[in-house]
């Protein structure tokens, strides 16, 4: 499962769970950098659930748009991920020190509230 909700001008939530194949991989994508159309300085809020790792052909299918979410992440100046694993939250604020301009905080699940109002600082 992969859900993105606009909540705002500048803002994506997005919940992620399960498992993504190749299809699902494609219809996930295509929503996201649809529902970030006109986002500038935008604020992301990531839920991370219990999940699979995706296939190699949902792999296969994030490689080839690279380019494309390497243009639709520039949009955005934030990002709070909520998670329960360690190690998910870890890796998260490690991707956001290879991002430049992207600032990635992780909050434990049980932190939303604190992930909301880091967003709206």
């Amino acid at each position: 499962m992969f859900t993105v909700h606009r909540k705002s001008d500048n803002r994506l939530d997005i919940q992620f769970g399960g498992k993504l194949d190749r299809d699902a991989m494609k219809v996930a994508l295509d929503d996201l950098v649809a529902k970030g159309e006109g986002i500038e300085h935008g604020r992301m809020l990531y839920r991370i659930g219990d999940f699979d790792m995706p296939t190699l052909g949902a792999i296969g299918v994030e490689l080839s748009r690279l380019p494309q979410l390497f243009r639709f992440i520039r949009k955005f100046d934030r990002a709070a991920v909520v998670a329960g694993k360690q190690w998910v939250r870890k890796i998260s604020e490690m991707e956001g020190a290879l991002i430049p301009g992207l600032t990635i905080k992780a909050f434990s699940s049980d932190e939303e509230a604190q992930a909301e109002a880091w967003l709206e600082e």
